[in-house]
């Protein structure tokens, strides 16, 4: 399921929703165990469903409201600018073996 069919659902739905993908990859490991695992891009799949859910039902929780974008634009933030790099300060270890070696 996409994303968007799980924002369409009411929270319970969500919950019976997550239950079922649950079971789902419960069997789906029982049938590794067992050496009977017929299509392996299952679990991933159901891996990535069940962490679309919870975050619809983390954003409900939170009465978070997710615009989309208008057909054409993508969806990104805008870019940070990265803060200047500082110059290593001189510690004072650094300082007092330079002045024993000046020193001998």
């Amino acid at each position: 399921m996409s994303i968007k069919e799980f924002r369409e659902k009411s929270a319970e739905d969500l919950r019976k929703e997550l239950l079922g993908l649950r079971r789902e990859q419960f069997n789906l490991r029982m049938a590794r165990a067992t050496g009977q695992a017929a299509k392996p891009d299952q679990f991933t799949k159901v891996r990535r469903n069940i962490a679309r859910l919870k975050t619809v039902l983390g954003e409900q929780a939170r009465g978070v409201t997710v615009a989309s974008a208008p057909a054409g634009e993508p969806k990104v933030a805008p870019a940070k600018k990265a803060a200047p790099k500082k110059a290593a300060a001189k510690t004072k270890v650094a300082s007092k073996a330079k002045a024993k070696s000046k020193s001998a």
